[in-house]
């Protein structure tokens, strides 16, 4: 019988207006900051602008997931999500880094930034990202692309406080570093939680056990049922968000293939890695192997 690979909704109408959204708020900054020679408004527009990438191929890679599952693609197009979450991510770790840097230098020479103007396009930028929080927020743990993108029009909204601020103190003080420090927070701000959803893709991408299942504690609730003598082979990876899989040779008693009790051992093993873990999973494949054949086994698993 043949399942459905569907994930939760990927929300494309939901990216399309927060990408519209973006894209004015990214034409906005850029004119603010050649008009002011900002480096926070300067970053928070480099920021935009792949943000403006990131929410592109979001965008396809949502219609990508919404695609059916065919001969030659068994799983759709559903590891679109985390190759996308995954580039968006790369590209926010490099805006990190050289704002920092950035940032530091100009400390030491900071240019005369025009406090006024700093502060109309930071308020502009605020507004903008706040609606795209909007438009997002109720499906930001959909899927990891989606919460990619929500992670970074919340990063963008940060860094625009950093601006207002920043405008706010070069008005109020004269402190013209002020600008270069408000770089350096949105720098801090976007790396750490870029850095967890790089782990988190590659750690998919890498095939690694899904996040809260302990195979071992599976192999023992395994080895608990009736007839069950071994289990061999067994892995666990995730496909998307939502769809862990899991596989494994599992050794019962050769009367079990006799007296026709295989097909109720098959049912209680769905029923186990279904219901008695943290991380259910509804898609398993399960090889049922006599004790006799293991002899016909070329290669030792654990």
């Amino acid at each position: 019988m043949a399942h459905d690979h569907g994930g939760p909704s990927s929300s494309p109408g939901r990216l399309g207006v927060a990408l519209a959204i973006t894209s004015v708020i990214l034409v906005a900054e850029v004119v603010g900051a050649i008009l002011t020679d900002s480096l926070s408004l300067l970053v928070d527009a480099g920021h935009m602008l792949t943000d403006v990438g990131g929410l592109t191929v979001a965008l396809i890679a949502a219609r990508l997931i919404l695609r059916p599952a065919t001969s030659s693609r068994t799983w759709g197009w559903r590891r679109a999500e985390v190759l996308a979450a995954l580039g968006q991510s790369a590209v926010l770790l490099a805006v990190g880094i050289y704002a920092f840097v950035e940032g530091v230098q100009r400390l030491f020479a900071p240019p005369s930034i025009p406090s006024g103007s700093l502060l109309v396009f930071g308020v502009i930028g605020l507004a903008g990202n706040l609606a795209s929080i909007a438009v997002l927020a109720s499906a930001r743990s959909s899927t990891m692309n989606l919460r990619a993108a929500f992670l970074e029009v919340v990063n963008d909204a940060l860094g625009s406080v950093a601006v207002i601020v920043s405008a706010i103190v070069i008005a109020t003080t004269g402190w013209a570093p002020a600008d270069a420090l408000a770089g350096m927070v949105i720098s801090m701000l976007i790396v750490p939680r870029t850095v967890l959803l790089l782990r988190e893709t590659t750690s998919v991408l890498l095939e690694s056990t899904p996040r809260g299942l302990d195979l071992d504690d599976v192999r023992r609730h395994m080895l608990e049922l009736p007839h069950v003598r071994a289990v061999h082979d067994l892995h666990a990876s995730q496909i998307a968000t939502g769809l862990p899989v899991i596989s494994a040779h599992v050794v019962v008693s050769q009367g079990c293939f006799e007296d026709g009790h295989a097909p109720r051992i098959l049912d209680d093993l769905q029923s186990c890695v279904l219901e008695h873990f943290s991380v259910p999973i509804e898609h398993s494949t399960f090889q049922l192997e006599p004790e006799s054949h293991e002899q016909h086994e070329h290669v030792e698993h654990a």
